[in-house]
């Protein structure tokens, strides 16, 4: 249709019918933008389209064919659907066994490990520090001998893909893997492994770090050179938005902060000579899914399109390089309520439906308990479930990328592409990631937006079903996991029997390799595998690590 014509429809439509039904009813005050502060107009049509200057080929394209706007795979989820995946990992390694044994006899895919806290920074887990956290967020592994038993009875090579959730200790957990494949027999190239190993993030929401920025910058760029140069199906960084979503950022900073810390990691990596070629199209992302339906799908779409081409035009790469980012959507644990917990299923349904319509290449879904503590194994049943009934009963992978053209849809994707540009050239201006995270960038503007969150929460302008709105007085109490009382003790056992048993003179020449490495600039990985291999554990690994790189301390930033 002609664009004047359409105009002038447009017009009388807004001054006959809208006119009208506004004097009867006036619109909603909580409609009139998106959570990210994004105008929400009355309706689309393609004259919002033509103003943003939209062109199909450039912005728009084809399903796996640059800017990956509709995904990263030709057949969308034709051929294969998304990896069903639950996160999990609770109490020592025999507990943890037990559980994914019983969420792949459930028709999960592969696993996805969780590791508690003392093991994220580097504890074993008879330090002083650790005590009352062994076992309590995710599975205890001090040394080889616990990831042994985490996979006990399952063939590495059997899982569509392993993911360990690992970020400041990324190195080290990626060592024990490299030991424990040479354990099991298996050639190490017939896994398919994903590791988290995005430690800026850390500094900017979780807290979860050991050494100051420079050197994490360099453990994490040790595991991405390494696994490019030796085993480049592997995905050795998966950029994250998700935690910084959590700690409260909107949409648009999530995809920005998430995007400026890959740039900073691919920067090391270009300046190691690695081959971004090779390295570019093995980096995933992993993303919140909120409740704000057409915004989180928009949001995927965004962050694709705009990644791929910033590194494009960065790195230089060539047409035939595949640059969409393999997604990893986590639904929303801070949407969860402890208030009703049951309507969480739902929540965590509809997040599904849009971290699927986003193009996810594997999802996670949380289980309805999850505001209160790790999840019951029937808790993660339904979580599972949820999306087994939305991949095999609704039809949604049918075509790919059936949300693409909607005037709606690629609007808001392009508002937010323009606007997370903008929060990335403020990031690069300040010196990049680092810089920011030493002048307090992050933290400013996350806790601005999740003010602001919480104060349309509070005053009632934004909903909340069970918490400020549909409230019940009297709720039955739900029963929630809690670890046994003797995990604790039980694991210390287990690791003070090793130091025992093992042969610590191989473990202290493979200490001092591993000290005499980090103070140069050699990659450290085939160290730290042969300090794995000798069953050194994670405190004292990191213990060499912090003589030679320091310890980072909040007071720091």
């Amino acid at each position: 249709m002609d664009k004047d014509k359409l105009a002038g429809l447009y017009q009388q439509w807004n001054q006959g019918p809208v006119e009208q039904a506004l004097k009867k009813t006036p619109e909603r005050a909580n409609c009139a933008h998106t959570p990210a502060g994004i105008p929400n107009e009355r309706i689309y049509t393609p004259l919002n389209l033509d103003e943003a200057g939209f062109d199909y080929a450039k912005d728009l394209g084809f399903p796996g064919q640059f800017p990956y706007t509709r995904g990263r795979d030709p057949l969308g989820y034709r051929s294969n659907y998304w990896l069903f995946m639950q996160y999990a990992g609770c109490g020592d390694a025999e507990e943890a066994n037990k559980r994914y044994r019983y969420l792949l006899s459930q028709g999960q895919a592969g696993i996805s490990v969780a590791f508690d806290l003392p093991t994220q920074v580097g504890l074993d887990s008879d330090d002083p520090m650790a005590d009352g956290e062994v076992g309590k967020i995710g599975v205890a592994v001090s040394s080889l001998q616990d990831l042994e038993t985490v996979f006990e009875g399952i063939p590495l090579n059997k899982l569509r893909q392993i993911s360990l959730v690992a970020n400041a200790m990324s190195s080290i957990i990626l060592a024990m893997f490299l030991a424990l494949a040479e354990k099991q027999g298996v050639p190490v190239d017939e896994c398919t492994l994903r590791i988290q190993n995005d430690v800026l993030k850390e500094f900017i929401s979780r807290g979860a770090y050991i050494f100051p920025p420079e050197p994490s910058i360099r453990l994490t760029t040790d595991v991405v050179t390494y696994c490019a140069q030796n085993h480049p199906a592997w995905l050795p960084i998966t950029l994250c938005g998700y935690h910084i979503r959590e700690a409260g950022a909107n949409a648009v900073q999530e995809v920005a902060y998430c995007l400026a810390n890959g740039l900073a990691y691919m920067d090391e990596v270009a300046r190691r000579g690695a081959p971004m070629e090779r390295v570019l199209p093995q980096l995933s992302a992993f993303c919140a899914v909120n409740m704000n339906f057409f915004e989180e799908i928009a949001k995927f779409r965004a962050l694709r399109r705009l990644w791929a081409r910033l590194v494009r035009e960065r790195y230089g790469v060539g047409p035939e390089v595949n640059l969409g980012l393999s997604l990893v959507n986590f639904t929303a644990g801070s949407s969860l309520t402890a208030q009703q917990p049951m309507n969480n299923i739902v929540r965590v349904a509809v997040e599904c439906l849009a971290g699927v319509l986003g193009g996810c290449q594997s999802l996670f879904p949380c289980s309805m308990d999850e505001a209160f503590a790790t999840p019951t194994e029937a808790a993660v049943k339904v979580a599972l479930r949820t999306q087994q009934i939305i991949a095999n009963e609704t039809g949604i992978g049918d075509t790919a990328d059936p949300m693409g053209g909607s005037y709606y849809l690629e609007s808001l994707t392009s508002e937010i592409e323009k606007r997370a540009l903008k929060m990335i050239e403020e990031i690069e201006a300040l010196g990049g990631s680092v810089k920011a995270i030493d002048q307090g960038y992050f933290r400013r503007n996350i806790d601005e937006a999740s003010y602001q969150w919480q104060k349309e929460v509070d005053t009632g302008a934004r909903s909340i079903v069970g918490v400020n709105a549909y409230q019940e007085a009297d709720e039955a109490p739900m029963e929630i996991f809690r670890p046994p009382a003797e995990t604790q003790e039980r694991q210390i056992a287990r690791l003070r029997k090793l130091r025992e048993e093992r042969d610590n003179d191989r473990v202290q020449k493979a200490l001092e390799q591993v000290k005499a490495v980090a103070a140069t600039e050699e990659n450290l990985i085939p160290a730290l595998t042969e300090a794995a291999r000798a069953y050194a554990t994670m405190g004292e690994i990191c213990g060499v690590l912090r003589s030679v790189f320091g310890e980072h301390n909040e007071g720091d930033i």
